[in-house]
């Protein structure tokens, strides 16, 4: 995969977590202990973090499974290594080496660096050493009139320091041999430690003796599924669109209807949760806590009811949370069958109680919003055999549920005979 395909791909899916959390940037980077920009840099691709441990726990908190995490995991690695500067090709040279110079064949002249002075040759010009005969030094020749004498040669004392007397770099024409040297210090030191970094940090994260990731957090011993697109009784509901939408739909099919329309709750939303637990053992639901992650002025748009009002024989208990209070709290309720001779009381939910999988449970969660466009998420304490933890329970995508006011917004009904909307009277309760 393309090193910036591997980053995007990695970016997506943070950016898909993040989404589904709901939460801004500031407040999730509060929970992760990193900064809102180091997270938007994340999202963004800008960024890709030193270690998964960060990644994992966003994944923790946004409530991604084992196998999604794995996933994340790999494409972390990929724009890692994508990230990161490429190892050293095996027999690549990490220092200078000493390299002769060649000897010109016959007939073959030896190419003079560009400014210096070479004399014509003479008659009894001394010819090329014979080879395997190591060249004594020459004489300096005779400077021309006018001209500054050629400088003399090293020491033979310096022949023997190796490779600094006259590596591949010392060659590089029109440079004195004091500054070709001294060019190579700092420069070639740099380039080398930085090859030894990139290959000891790329083989730490590629070989299997790397450090070991922070282990995850045990998984909650209960599952849950839920229903958030209820209405009242089965008839009865709100919803605000921003343009005219087709005829309303039964009952079981509005959640499709509403992601088509993009309908928002228009005053009240019913969300319930089942909840068992995963084995025989005990599971004990301590509390029920309602968290707001954004708040924002009611939409300004139409609202449209499925009915002209029902009513039903049973009302079912529940829990009540008004999203205008600045810390919503979910009010256990009792409920009311009416449709024996006498009827009876449905006693409330109470806190804490146990399930288990052969002992389910339904919460029936009805939340109410006036004054804002409000996103928000229940999240349900449990404990089970010595072990806490908390789920985070959203929409059915995982997203925070959507619930807006509709006090003073123009309201519609469906005339069934005219097969049309129709004009009528807000209740100012939406739903």
């Amino acid at each position: 995969m393309p090193k910036d395909a591997a980053v995007e791909e990695f970016a997506r899916l943070v950016r898909a977590l993040k989404a589904r959390d709901g939460r801004s940037y500031e407040a999730l980077g509060r929970r992760l202990s990193v900064s809102a920009s180091t997270l938007h840099r994340y999202c963004s691709g800008a960024t890709v973090p030193e270690e998964f441990a960060v990644v994992d726990r966003l994944a923790l908190l946004c409530g991604a499974g084992e196998e999604e995490r794995r996933a994340l995991e790999a494409a972390w690695t990929r724009a890692d290594d994508a990230r990161r500067p490429p190892a050293p090709e095996p027999g690549a040279e990490t220092a200078p080496e000493p390299v002769a110079e060649a000897t010109p064949g016959p007939g073959a002249e030896a190419a003079p660096e560009p400014g210096a002075v070479s004399a014509p040759p003479g008659p009894g010009a001394e010819a090329a050493p014979a080879p395997g005969r190591e060249p004594g030094p020459e004489p300096a020749p005779a400077p021309a009139p006018g001209q500054e004498p050629a400088p003399a040669p090293a020491p033979a004392t310096e022949a023997a320091s190796g490779p600094e007397l006259d590596p591949v770099h010392a060659r590089v024409p029109g440079l004195p041999p004091e500054r070709r040297r001294r060019r190579w210090g700092w420069p070639g030191v740099v380039v080398g430690a930085l090859a030894v970094v990139a290959t000891v940090t790329l083989g730490a994260v590629l070989l299997p003796g790397k450090a070991p990731r922070q282990p995850a957090a045990p998984p909650a011993p209960l599952t849950w599924t839920v229903a958030s697109d209820l209405w009242e009784n089965g008839c009865g509901h709100t919803y605000l669109v921003r343009r005219t939408p087709p005829p309303p739909p039964e009952a079981a099919d509005a959640r499709s209807w509403a992601a088509a329309q993009g309908a928002v709750d228009g005053g009240k939303t019913l969300v319930r949760v089942s909840v068992q637990g995963k084995s025989a053992a005990a599971v004990v639901l301590q509390a029920l806590h309602v968290r707001v992650v954004e708040r924002g002025a009611p939409l300004p748009w139409t609202a449209y009811r499925m009915d002209d009002g029902c009513g039903g024989a049973v009302t079912p208990r529940r829990f009540e949370v008004d999203l205008d209070r600045p810390r919503p709290v979910a009010r256990s309720l009792d409920g009311y069958d009416a449709s024996g001779q006498e009827g009876r009381t449905l006693p409330a939910v109470s806190f804490p109680y146990a399930v288990s999988a052969a002992e389910p449970e339904e919460l029936l969660v009805s939340a109410g919003a006036a004054g804002c466009d409000c996103r928000w998420y229940l999240e349900l304490e449990w404990s089970s055999e010595g072990r806490r933890g908390t789920v985070r329970i959203g929409d059915e995508d995982g997203a925070p549920f959507r619930t807006s006011g509709a006090k003073g917004r123009p309201v519609y009904g469906y005339d069934s005979v005219e097969r049309a909307w129709i004009t009528g009277e807000n209740s100012g309760q939406g739903g």
